[in-house]
């Protein structure tokens, strides 16, 4: 059997563990080939190619981002992009595609499989942990380990200056980091997309902070926004620092993450996830399970189709939030 595989959508820490799986088990196992397609899915719409066999993978473990590339390229954005693919894998008899990525690439996979026959087998990355068909992405570990090291460090100057700290992480839709990073690091308010903040109760919870006498940290998830709707231009995070300095009085700084969150190696649970994942990948192409995702369920990891994983946005729970209220303040 020859299998493709590509890693799609933004870059992640454990991308190269899974595709390091997939070979290890594919070859030694099954007597399997491989080949990889360069950057995501343009890759595999213009038949950019690259050889995988062990040899290629070793050492590739404790490495972050992708050693494959990787694109935001819709094929069903580029002139006869589906049938492209079709044609790329048949020109290589490859039998089936692994896609490794967030819940762009693998809604792009489900409709290949659905609507063009690609034997299309996903495995979840995104350090937002936003898929709703399985527990954990992989990716998501290390983001929230990043975030959290940065809001431990913060807390010190933040005391040192009596300043208001607001420290910005990824999230555009969905606010796990900002929900796990902000409770492990100790902060002081927490802001997330699926809850609307109100600025005067932010400014009340600073005021009250700084009568504790500890200098408040903020941690905001990028796409989080004001009750009142107000308009935000640019960063969030350095749009809240300056109306909390003006509606307090206290000096406030912004520290935006950005894609530092990204990158670096894998936590060790996110090279465990992610390996595990690239060995139930392969076994799910053994199966002729194509159409599906692997996915983690408690400490099981199961296939689900690929449909249903990318049909909803996993949103961190209100209930689940308001645990954190407690801290707020």
């Amino acid at each position: 059997m020859h299998v493709g595989v590509l890693t799609g959508g933004g870059d992640c820490p454990g991308l190269n563990a899974v595709i390091r799986a997939v070979v290890r088990k594919g070859v030694q196992e099954y007597g399997w080939s491989f080949t990889g397609f360069r950057d995501g899915w343009r890759g595999a719409v213009e038949g950019d190619t690259v050889p995988l066999d062990v040899r290629a993978v070793r050492g590739i473990l404790p490495r972050g981002g992708t050693v494959l590339g990787s694109s935001r390229t819709d094929p069903f954005g580029v002139p006869d992009g589906a049938r492209r693919i079709g044609e790329r894998l048949a020109e290589r008899r490859t039998d089936a595609l692994i896609a490794i990525g967030g819940r762009g690439t693998l809604a792009i996979a489900a409709r290949l499989h659905a609507e063009h026959g690609v034997p299309c087998v996903g495995v979840p990355k995104t350090i937002d942990n936003d898929l709703s068909a399985t527990d954990w992405t992989f990716g998501f570990d290390t983001a929230v380990g990043i975030a959290t090291q940065a809001i431990d460090r913060l807390h010190t100057t933040a005391d040192s200056h009596r300043r208001v700290l607001v420290v910005e992480v990824m999230g555009r839709h969905t606010g796990w980091i900002a929900l796990h990073a902000g409770l492990a690091g100790g902060a002081n308010v927490i802001l997330v997309p699926e809850q609307r903040f109100d600025l005067d109760q932010v400014c009340a919870w600073v005021a009250s902070r700084f009568e504790a006498t500890y200098a408040p940290i903020l941690v905001v998830a990028e796409g989080a926004g004001p009750r009142d709707g107000a308009v935000v231009e640019g960063s969030v995070g350095v749009w809240l620092a300056a109306a909390i300095e003006r509606r307090t009085g206290k000096e406030a700084r912004t520290t935006v993450l950005g894609h530092v969150q990204r990158g670096g190696s894998p936590s060790a649970f996110d090279r465990w996830l992610a390996t595990r994942f690239g060995l139930h990948a392969v076994d799910a192409v053994r199966d002729g399970a194509h159409g599906t995702m692997v996915a983690l369920r408690g400490t099981e990891v199961v296939r689900v189709p690929l449909a249903a994983a990318t049909a909803r946005l996993k949103t961190v729970d209100p209930a689940l939030y308001a645990e954190a209220g407690v801290f707020f303040g």
